[in-house]
């Protein structure tokens, strides 16, 4: 079992800055990697940035909508996932949810935290 939580959305101005937390707890060794996801109103949940587990050879990956903009980054001594959000859009709006991948031997797991909202407002 994991358990994720997010902090750090809020009400913002285009333009302006939010960085998102994810902490993780549990099993957390068998986590393969994080990725932080948003949705929006009336749209389905996509895939913002991913970060794998610590030797990847790709450790990060980007929607091409946040790209340049966004940066995800983890603290592992703190189970700690960050996603440094900066010129952001009202686009941007959303539920934030950060995604463990969780894998042991065969078995692999998604778990969800609850989300954290961010609004930025034009």
């Amino acid at each position: 079992q994991v358990q994720l939580v997010e902090s750090g959305g809020g009400l913002v101005q285009a333009g302006g800055s939010l960085r998102l937390s994810c902490v993780a707890s549990g099993s957390t060794n068998s986590i393969n990697g994080i990725g932080w996801y948003r949705q929006a109103p009336g749209k389905q949940r996509e895939l913002v940035a991913e970060i794998s587990s610590a030797g990847s050879t790709n450790p990060t990956n980007y929607a091409d909508s946040v790209k340049g903009r966004f940066t995800i980054s983890r603290d592992n001594a703190k189970n700690t996932v960050f996603l440094q959000m900066n010129s952001l859009k009202p686009e941007d709006t959303a539920v934030y949810y950060c995604k463990a991948l969780w894998k042991y031997y065969a078995i692999t797991r998604d778990y969800w935290g609850q989300g954290t909202q961010v609004t930025v407002s034009s």
